[in-house]
């Protein structure tokens, strides 16, 4: 643990709710029913279970999806049980929602829980495994792409290249626009690599606009960045 954020020496597994997203990315659900949305690194969130009970035509995808509900249900309490301890000496959050470490605990829990019902009817169906930056889904499959919590946040685990290459690849199976939350690191320092996606030339085909959220635990994390096609670019 730092003197200041949240130290993981792993991406850990966990889950965040239908109710979080809407927050997270300023989601509109109602705009979303009958839409595609790819939830890229979405874990043992819920949003997927929760999303496609209301119409809205969610895929999931991670790494984590080779490995049955048994296997991942093993993890989730261990990853969830260091988080809600080393958070509470964090200096970097703000508890207005969550409240206090346990509140936060009861959503991550809540979700995991969903999560793991709806994976052990719905695998291989709409919760599909691999591994950024490679995406196995056609040019354009998706309305909207979504990421939480790996981008930007673990900065210190992955590089540039790796953040380059998952734009290019969420942008090419995404026909509208993707959106990335949050863009601060646990450090809760904005991500030097928004200003180098926003400036390398072989992203010119894409525009980035940081859109401002009335969600903030992490401090600072009340950004989500917003890429979209840039119009006309081939």
């Amino acid at each position: 643990m730092s003197k200041q954020g949240l130290v993981l020496e792993k991406v850990v597994l966990l889950g965040r709710t239908f109710e979080e997203y809407v927050l997270y990315f300023a989601l509109d659900p109602e705009a979303l029913r009958g839409r595609s949305v790819l939830d890229v690194a979405s874990g043992v969130s819920s949003f997927c279970a929760e999303a496609n009970a209301q119409d809205i035509h969610a895929t999931a995808f991670d790494l984590i999806y080779d490995s049955s509900p048994d296997e991942i249900q093993s993890r989730c309490e261990p990853d969830l049980d260091q988080v809600t301890r080393n958070i509470a000496l964090a200096k970097t959050y703000k508890w207005d929602f969550y409240q206090s470490p346990e509140g936060m605990r009861r959503y991550r829990e809540r979700a995991y829980r969903a999560f793991l019902a709806d994976y052990r009817t719905q695998r291989g169906a709409r919760y599909v495994a691999g591994n950024l930056p490679r995406l196995p889904f056609a040019d354009g499959q998706f309305d909207i792409t979504l990421t939480s919590y790996l981008l930007f946040v673990y900065e210190h685990r992955f590089d540039y290249k790796f953040h380059k290459r998952s734009v290019l690849e969420m942008m090419r199976v995404t026909r509208d626009e993707a959106r990335c939350y949050p863009i601060v690191t646990f450090e809760a320092s904005r991500s030097s690599y928004i200003d180098r996606l926003q400036s390398d030339p072989d992203l010119g085909h894409l525009t980035f606009e940081q859109v401002r959220t009335d969600f903030e635990f992490l401090i600072g994390s009340n950004f989500f960045l917003r890429i979209r096609h840039r119009a006309g670019a081939k």
